[in-house]
């Protein structure tokens, strides 16, 4: 006898209820079953510490242990960590002191079991408006490089702020760049961020004109080829990720940030392919670590067959306005039981809404990715009760 799962009551768009009843758990292994032939980044989140005093829209309060053990399930799966990335809230919410800590002990949890960890390193300890010339964000910029470098840590160099406030052309960004490329002890990833993801960072490379843009980045990136692994660029563009892969100096690499179109852009095509360093990679792993699997199988079908339905999850989370995607990574996390509760840093769990969180129960189902659908459904309910939805 087929035992049905229990039922939900979930919001429509049509301002109604239905009862939803979820299918099967995720046929995913919970560990890699084989080896990769992409280099595949997870940016992780962090998980709040709800019982700490703090203000939650003022202080930031992280539970370490939950913290650690996400990404031990990240490195389980196959997949290296990026650490402290916008995934993490890093410049929202998380500052710069506890992003270190936060690196300082990744670093650590990877280094005991031989695992992948690249951390971010930018100029967030410089609130952009109080940046007085180009040598305060290189300062700025050195002493974050110093510090991951001072813990172990390999760098991913973040964009600025500061210097997208101060930059007065695209020879302002070059001159940053190469400084701190010059420094470096080990090459870099350099994340280029959109402004979708950060509003603050439009016009980057000095110019709104991306065409423009990707010159003047290509220059940089390809000057200093040397003291560069890759580059991500998180512009949702996947044409114009991959006229700038084939534009990449030999071995430099492309590390696809693009959460709308990664299947197709990792699978790559006649020219070449993008590597992987990506936020939904967060609440997808199971099934990225399978489908990458199969890729380095020479299985494509499989590896296209497991991501497209991760894909509309994907666009549905961070659809715009972009910035508060980390809501949906969180509430993934939630559901799979890699923490006891929908609370976040800076308070927002509140950043998306009861509709958006029906929708995203309804296509993580789909896709293959609720853990235990009895358990999600368990923690679903009291979501929604807090919105006046009773079970």
């Amino acid at each position: 006898m087929v035992r049905l799962m229990p039922a939900l009551q979930l919001p429509t768009a049509s301002g109604r209820l239905e009862t939803y009843r979820p299918g099967a758990a995720s046929p995913f292994p919970r560990t890699q079953a084989g080896p990769f032939n992409r280099i595949a980044f997870g940016a992780a989140h962090v998980v709040a510490d709800p019982l700490r005093a703090e203000n939650p829209w003022i202080d930031t309060a992280v539970d370490w242990d939950r913290t650690i053990a996400f990404r031990e399930h990240l490195w389980d799966l196959g997949l290296s960590v990026a650490e402290a990335m916008d995934t993490a809230q890093r410049g929202m919410g998380l500052d710069w002191p506890t992003s270190l800590e936060l690196i300082r002990r990744s670093v650590v949890a990877a280094k005991a079991r031989g695992a992948g960890v690249y951390s971010g390193a930018g100029t967030d300890q410089l609130a952009a408006e109080a940046a007085r010339s180009l040598d305060d964000v290189i300062r700025a910029y050195e002493e974050q490089v110093e510090a991951v470098e001072a813990v172990g840590g390999r760098i991913i160099l973040m964009a600025s702020r500061a210097l997208a406030r101060m930059a007065r052309g695209p020879e302002d960004y070059g001159r940053v760049y190469d400084r701190i490329l010059r420094q470096v002890r080990e090459p870099v990833i350099i994340h280029w961020l959109g402004d979708m993801f950060d509003p603050a960072l439009a016009g980057y490379w000095g110019t709104r004109d991306l065409g423009a843009a990707l010159d003047t980045a290509l220059d940089v990136i390809n000057r200093n080829a040397a003291r560069v692994d890759g580059v991500k660029v998180s512009l949702l563009d996947k044409d114009f990720e991959i006229a700038m892969r084939r534009r990449l100096a030999p071995g430099v690499r492309m590390y696809t940030g693009d959460d709308f179109n990664y299947a197709e852009l990792i699978a790559g095509d006649e020219q070449g392919y993008s590597h992987a360093l990506l936020g939904i990679f967060d609440a997808i792993a199971p099934a990225a670590s399978a489908a990458l699997t199969a890729l380095a199988a020479g299985e494509e079908d499989t590896f296209h067959r497991i991501l497209a339905p991760t894909v509309p999850l994907s666009r549905h989370i961070f659809q715009a306005p972009t910035r508060f995607y980390k809501t949906g990574i969180v509430f993934m996390a939630y559901l799979n039981g890699h923490q006891d509760h929908f609370t976040m840093v800076g308070g927002q769990e509140s950043a998306r809404s009861t509709l958006h969180l029906a929708e995203l129960f309804r296509l993580a189902d789909k896709a293959g990715l609720l853990a235990d659908p009895d358990l999600a459904t368990a923690r679903a309910r009291p979501v929604f009760a807090a919105h006046g939805i009773a079970a």
